[in-house]
């Protein structure tokens, strides 16, 4: 079935009229959309909208995740034929899937930036949707967040991450990808006593109240202690997952501004992403991927497997 579709199918992210289902176009050509969902703005009927946000003007080192979404979307290509590996159900037949496309806004106008990015998802929100956003930076949670907790309240938090982001800004104007969920909780957006930071393997000693669990805890404990901390920590709340492929150690993706070493494997991530399978997951997103500085897009493809894993997540409790 799948090779006869693929001699047909070409540019389903324009020309496909179901939501639902599978694409089987040639992973080599066509138009990507992530995972060759529809492109559209039209929310009707949308479960969950896949976003770019191209923003890197708030990184502290290396540029380039501004491309990020693109490449992710291309990376998804080769994920689109089947259901995910190890979930037991294809989010795909369960969900109405799209790509909204990209956040659009002037480069030149900073400053205009974070309201345009909760303008943005506060859209999909209020259709009734949840979003998966491809980043950018990591700045760009902090304005994600801003519609969510508008809608939820304060949030409960999972953020993978080799650094905790909570260094002291207390100049709200900032932008800086480093002090995001520092500016988070001092906003009232997440709620500290259920966030849990994973991963984390550089020191900041205010972590205000943040569940810590860094890298050696995950490479001595093991990820089922890992999935139970983290469970026990966000509880049954609404819940947000931040991950910045920073997360993952620079053997697996060298593509991002700040990589640090000792992190995650690949096979890590994935299977505590498949162990919080049932949390209140209501969104989340993917950042700091930067192709510029990978050359072979194996930083790229694991973006695009964390956003395919954070869709099994969302869709899991929604799921017939």
């Amino acid at each position: 079935m799948a090779l006869e579709d693929a001699k047909k199918q070409v540019d389903t992210a324009f020309t496909r009229s179901d939501l639902r289902g599978l694409s089987f176009e040639n992973a080599f050509g066509g138009a990507t959309s992530f995972l060759r969902r529809k492109y559209t703005k039209d929310l009707s009927g949308v479960d969950l909208a896949v976003t770019g946000v191209p923003f890197d003007q708030a990184v502290t080192h290396r540029p380039g995740t501004r491309f990020g979404p693109r490449a992710i979307r291309e990376a998804s290509t080769l994920q689109a034929f089947d259901a995910p590996f190890g979930w037991g159900y294809d989010p795909m037949l369960s969900l109405n899937v799209v790509d909204y496309g990209d956040l659009a806004f002037d480069y030149a106008k900073v400053g205009d930036f974070p309201a345009a990015v909760t303008a943005h998802i506060r859209t999909i929100l209020a259709a009734g949707a949840g979003s998966v956003t491809l980043g950018g930076d990591h700045f760009i949670t902090l304005p994600i967040l801003r519609a969510y907790a508008e809608r939820f309240g304060p949030m409960a938090l999972i953020q993978f991450d080799a650094h905790s982001d909570t260094w002291a800004d207390d100049d709200m104007a900032r932008i800086d990808h480093g002090t995001f969920l520092y500016k988070a909780i001092r906003q009232g957006l997440v709620d500290p006593a259920a966030t849990v930071s994973v991963g984390i393997r550089t020191d900041n000693p205010d972590t205000l109240g943040v569940t810590i669990l860094d890298a050696p805890f995950v490479h001595q404990a093991g990820v089922a202690e890992t999935v139970a901390r983290i469970r026990a920590g966000v509880g049954d709340r609404p819940c947000y997952i931040t991950f910045d492929i920073d997360c993952l150690d620079p053997a697996f993706a060298p593509g991002t501004g700040t990589p640090v070493w000792g992190g995650l494997a690949s096979w890590q991530a994935a299977a505590l992403l498949r162990g919080l399978a049932g949390v209140n997951m209501m969104g989340g997103d993917i950042v700091e991927v930067s192709p510029p500085y990978d050359t072979t897009g194996a930083t790229a493809i694991a973006g695009a497997h964390v956003a395919m894993e954070l869709i099994a997540l969302y869709g899991w409790s929604r799921r017939p």
